[in-house]
């Protein structure tokens, strides 16, 4: 059985919000849509699903997020999850320059949760707070192969 990996799926708040944040970080938005009926019920095993998606990209095209805005039912507000929590954890992206990440995030009001760190003088990295609370992993490579 072949298989591959196709996206990541986030359920926000506020979908332009949560756009406006990640094509600031470079993503592009690829495709967007308003989904309800039938299928999409039974895809997402919600009765009466209706949503307001959007496809993003990154610009290698080698990964997607794919965001979503609840319309019906009402999206259930939950705490946000904490790096260890069980479940679905954080969304990482590699960045070419850190700093610059940062001041984008800083832009939509988004913080490290502690500081940047270095790992084995490979990575510089941080956990973020994104929009609708998503935590964000931006890492710097440090080292060329």
């Amino acid at each position: 059985m072949a298989i591959k990996f196709e996206n990541v799926g986030i359920a926000v708040r506020d979908l332009e919000a949560a756009i406006a944040f990640f094509t600031d970080l470079g993503l592009t938005v690829v495709g967007r849509d308003t989904v309800s009926g039938e299928w999409t019920e039974t895809a997402v095993g919600l009765d009466g699903n209706h949503a307001k998606i959007a496809m993003l990209e990154t610009p290698d095209g080698h990964g997607q997020l794919e965001l979503f805005e609840y319309i019906h039912p009402k999206a259930n507000e939950t705490a946000p999850t904490r790096p260890n929590d069980i479940g679905m954890h954080r969304v990482a992206f590699s960045v070419d320059n850190l700093d610059e990440a940062l001041e984008v995030a800083a832009k939509h009001g988004c913080r490290p949760l502690r500081g940047v760190a270095t790992y084995a003088d490979a990575y510089k990295l941080t956990y973020l707070r994104g929009p609708s609370g998503i935590i964000v992993m931006l890492a710097e490579k440090l080292q060329e192969d």
